[in-house]
């Protein structure tokens, strides 16, 4: 089986430092870029081929909603998880209203977040 390739964007380095040592662990998935804000993420997802994205709701230059409107525009059938700060109450509705693939509150991402990219990809093919 061939390891799948997700972006990670979040505008915070020690999230996409501990994201990528979680991913580089399992084996079967790894980080294939970083993007620290709305802007680079667009431009990234723009450049190459991903598996998945995640995408933190709350970034500089565009936020995490707005960005993933612009995926969905362009690329309706990439994954994208959300990550968020913020409760799910606040912003999963309107995330998943949006074409958001999951929602995954940060405190909760260690014992979460593996399982829901293996289930997001799982129902991608």
């Amino acid at each position: 089986m061939t390891a799948k390739k997700i972006l990670v964007a979040d505008d915070q380095e020690s999230i996409r430092r501990g994201l990528r040592q979680m991913l580089d662990d399992a084996g079967d998935l790894y980080i294939g870029g970083e993007a620290a804000d709305g802007a680079e993420a667009l431009k990234k997802v723009r450049q190459e081929p991903w598996d998945l994205v995640i995408l933190d709701v709350t970034m500089p230059n565009g936020n995490g909603l707005d960005v993933l409107r612009e995926i969905r525009g362009e690329y309706p059938s990439l994954p994208v998880l959300m990550l968020s700060v913020h409760p799910a109450s606040q912003y999963s509705a309107r995330a998943m209203r949006l074409g958001a693939s999951g929602y995954i509150v940060k405190d909760h991402a260690p014992e979460e977040l593996l399982p829901k990219i293996r289930e997001v990809l799982a129902v991608r093919g």
